[in-house]
């Protein structure tokens, strides 16, 4: 159950600007679930990557098949590359100090998922007139910014999602682009971070309780599915202020959890 639980929480929250990391680590973190070398966190995430994956196959092979010859297309992977660069440079020089203190202080991931919801409301009302409609077909320097903005979102709490909507949305692209953008800039980028950390934690990798991590890897890989497929509709209507106060509220939640049970 508790397993069917957290991967639940990690497909609805992997791509949405809310933090996946943070609602995880605070659930293990009230719920007392420990997970040597976070294998299970881990495993659960690659549910999401796949279940992008499998949605977005066909726009990723098509771009792919014609690039040599369709210079959008070039420029399209181009641009999501240049934008997964920041992150890989800051996630090898940092990777270690974010695993062992910035991901064991509940109390920082609490803060940074108020913070965060504060900028998203905040930013979904101030940001100016989006200029770029397609997430294929963002101008490589902006591309790059938004890729720094990614790079926020290391600490656990803020949102990798989150990180790079905003940053978009800032840079002049349309609510429902940055959404898109953000979805397929997260296909190398957690791809990536899923086989560094295995590599990294390979010594304290535990695959004994199969089970739970079967479940929540499958449970985590169907709610990703539905997800991804109904939140570009949703903000398209509704924008991103929901999703702020999610984040404010359960940030607020934690906190006084924290506090009461400290």
């Amino acid at each position: 159950m508790l397993a069917a639980l957290l991967g639940l929480l990690e497909g609805l929250t992997e791509f949405i600007p809310v933090s996946s990391t943070g609602h995880l680590l605070l659930a293990g973190h009230f719920l007392g679930f420990d997970s040597p070398g976070n294998t299970f966190e881990v495993v659960i995430q690659l549910g999401a990557v796949l279940a992008l994956i499998s949605l977005y196959a066909v726009k990723l092979m098509g771009l792919a098949l014609r690039a040599r010859t369709d210079p959008a297309a070039m420029r399209a992977l181009m641009s999501l590359l240049i934008a997964f660069l920041p992150a890989v440079f800051i996630g090898l020089l940092a990777h270690d100090f974010i695993k062992t203190v910035l991901f064991q202080t509940p109390v920082l991931i609490a803060v940074m998922l108020i913070v965060g919801g504060v900028i998203l409301l905040v930013v979904d009302r101030i940001s100016p007139p989006p200029v770029h409609f397609d997430a294929t077909e963002l101008p490589l320097r902006k591309a790059f910014w938004i890729g720094v903005c990614q790079c926020l979102a290391m600490v656990p709490g803020v949102s990798r999602s989150g990180a790079t909507i905003v940053g978009a949305l800032m840079l002049g692209v349309e609510k429902r682009a940055a959404a898109e953008f953000s979805f397929l800039l997260s296909l190398p980028t957690m791809g990536a971070a899923v086989a560094y950390d295995l590599f990294k934690s390979r010594d304290l990798l535990d695959f004994s309780a199969v089970a739970d991590i079967a479940v929540g890897f499958a449970v985590a890989f169907l709610t990703a599915i539905v997800v991804v497929r109904a939140v570009l509709g949703f903000i398209g209507r509704h924008g991103y202020a929901v999703f702020g106060w999610w984040r404010i509220i359960v940030g607020t939640l934690a906190l006084v959890g924290l506090w009461v049970w400290s």
